[in-house]
């Protein structure tokens, strides 16, 4: 009877009140919107400590010193073919967990991309043995606000804006953005694999925003677990006395982290494909015979959501529209032209160039009334090819066919799927979660 009483009493380390506030949390308590109670959290104006790494003792070290030789052995066997050894000790890595790290983005066995609370893409792991820790700042959801005839207006990048590079005058890249968040009223709320973002009142003091990250984890069910795709669901509650315009936009970059975008031969071309989903398709060519990788980034287009695109941007002014221009269009309409879907495949970037797509979805969302609009991305790259030179289909292409283009049904069934794979999810975890008899670990 004690223990049970106790139980009863549960707390958690990490209460969403404290974070958001009571009525943001009443408001989006619909449609899987809220945070859980039991979930990661953090403030996005915090900043990550870096991670310490532990030494051992001398007596520890003397214990496994035959280990030691062994490794030592097989690092430099696999290094004079040309190779880098799974497991090096010796070796400062370069892609070590970081406490800025958040929910990783699709399923298993496609590669990795990873997202921070802060809302970076980064931790690029798409090809075997290369890991681009990074992030791609061009890679950003935004919001464009339009009120009371178009006499308040918000705009804002989706992230705080205390970046390097970020700070460059007259810049015609991503410093020209409107970088307006503070971060002081966003929060973050992690509970694998999926993820919560909670704007409560930023950029537009007015409109609660939840952006809901899905990746397709559940368990045996290894057709949906091994796809390449995420979904990201914006929940938009408008608590003014005026009818608001809002546009979201998504950008993305022409590569798998780094440089890489800068090595040129790039290209994107826009879609339109079935049941409303309209996006670009970034293909991308990497380096040293790797594989090429495709990129799809969509909106869903419904009764109440437009869709439009930019299929191709750059950061200067040297072959395309610059991202000062494209983000100019953005404030000016939030939306781009309907005639931009005709465009067919840009030419292929110049090295040096950093070639970009963006999507927009604008719809109106009525006084105290709620909309929502929804986001993909996939990646395509069919073939795997490992370090010995052994390349293989990955698991996806048992369902989706090893072309690249495979990339638009990606996209197309994870806005299709998004609801079931979230009724899946919380099939296998309610259980745990909701068992008081479980400490809250």
């Amino acid at each position: 009877m004690v223990s049970g009483h106790l139980f009863h009493f549960r707390k958690s380390s990490w209460p969403a009140d404290d974070y958001v506030s009571r009525s943001t949390l009443q408001l989006l308590d619909f449609d899987g919107c809220a945070p859980p109670e039991q979930a990661w959290r953090r403030r996005l104006n915090c900043h990550a400590n870096r991670l310490k790494e532990f030494n051992v003792t001398f007596m520890e070290a003397f214990r496994m010193l035959r280990l030691g030789v062994r490794l030592w052995s097989y690092v430099r066997a696999e290094a004079s073919q040309g190779r880098k050894a799974p497991i090096d000790p010796f070796t400062r890595e370069q892609c070590k967990p970081s406490a800025s790290q958040g929910v990783p983005l699709g399923g298993m066995g496609s590669g990795s991309i990873s997202r921070g609370f802060r809302g970076e893409f980064k931790h690029w792991q798409i090809i075997p043995g290369s890991c681009e820790t990074s992030p791609i700042m061009a890679n950003q959801f935004s919001i464009f606000v339009s009120r009371d005839g178009g006499h308040k207006n918000y705009s804002s990048v989706l992230a705080p804006g205390e970046h390097e590079g970020l700070k460059k005058k007259g810049d015609l890249g991503i410093s020209s953005w409107d970088w307006n968040l503070t971060g002081q009223h966003s929060t973050y709320h992690a509970l694998f694999p999926r993820a919560w973002t909670v704007y409560d009142g930023e950029p537009d003091p007015d409109l609660k925003i939840s952006c809901r990250q899905i990746s397709p984890f559940i368990p045996n069910n290894y057709r949906e677990s091994s796809l390449p795709t995420a979904v990201f669901v914006y929940t938009l509650v408008n608590t003014g006395r005026e009818r608001a315009k809002v546009s979201l936009l998504m950008t993305w970059a022409n590569s798998i982290g780094g440089v890489s975008h800068h090595s040129g031969g790039h290209i994107n071309e826009p879609f339109i494909g079935e049941d409303g989903v309209s996006g670009v398709l970034l293909h991308h060519k990497t380096a040293k015979d790797n594989p090429p990788v495709t990129f799809a980034i969509a909106a869903c287009e419904t009764q109440n959501v437009t869709v439009t695109v930019l299929p191709n941007f750059g950061l200067s002014d040297e072959n395309y529209i610059t991202a000062k221009d494209m983000w100019d269009m953005m404030v000016q309409d939030g939306q781009f032209e309907r005639e931009n879907f005709n465009a067919g495949s840009s030419i292929p970037s110049s090295v040096g160039d950093t070639l970009c797509a963006a999507v927009s979805a604008s719809t109106w969302v009525e006084p105290h009334g709620r909309c929502t609009v929804v986001f993909a991305l996939a990646w395509s790259s069919p073939k795997v090819k490992f370090q010995k030179g052994c390349t293989y289909n990955r698991r996806y292409t048992t369902f989706y066919g090893t072309s690249e283009r495979s990339a638009v049904n990606l996209v197309h069934d994870a806005l299709k799927k998004y609801k079931w794979w979230e009724e899946e999810i919380e099939k296998w975890q309610n259980p745990i979660l909701q068992d008081e008899k479980l400490p809250e670990w």
